[in-house]
């Protein structure tokens, strides 16, 4: 299981090759928490397009990069056809305020866990409640349910299970690779 944070920064690499066609910048998913692709850095300042690489075309995501089959997996895309990615898509994941069906605020969005190899589903939630409640008290892991229905991806906030609060553990750094 890894971070998606972990991926930011990573060089994409076309396995033929050895070239290096970006590095990843974002992440974008579905309303149901699915993997859609990676965004990359892209040097261009007024560009109407972005570049991404569709999760389908990535080979293997390993520590220090991501490799994909050829040039020809990274697209160019419109903006607005990211609806949601985890740090610049029209709703950003990142902060958003992680709450019970029955209004009781669980933490704020600091990342997410899957595994990259089965599947795109979002199998966890890393919660913060802010800098120093981080430092006194560590951050929490919220496993995502196996249901992807039961977790509404809204615009203001993730809406989750009511049984949520009482799944809630410490973060085990460890445990994952960063």
């Amino acid at each position: 299981m890894i971070k998606l944070q972990g991926l930011i920064g990573l060089p994409v690499i076309v396995i033929h090759s050895g070239k290096v066609v970006g590095t990843v910048k974002d992440a974008w998913f579905d309303e149901h928490w699915g993997l859609n692709g990676l965004i990359l850095e892209f040097a261009k300042w007024f560009a109407t397009s972005i570049r991404v690489v569709q999760w389908s075309d990535v080979l293997s995501c390993g520590e220090d990069a991501i490799i994909i089959a050829s040039e020809e997996a990274v697209l160019a895309i419109k903006p607005k056809q990211v609806g949601r990615a985890f740090y610049t898509g029209i709703v950003k994941l990142k902060d958003l305020p992680v709450v019970t069906v029955q209004g009781l605020h669980l933490g704020l969005l600091s990342d997410v866990y899957f595994y990259p190899f089965q599947g795109t589903q979002i199998v966890g939630y890393e919660l913060t409640d802010g800098f120093v409640s981080d430092l006194m008290e560590g951050r929490k892991w919220l496993k995502a349910p196996s249901d992807p229905d039961m977790v509404l991806l809204g615009e203001d906030a993730i809406i989750v299970p009511a049984v949520s609060e009482a799944e809630l553990e410490p973060v085990a750094a460890s445990n994952f690779r960063e």
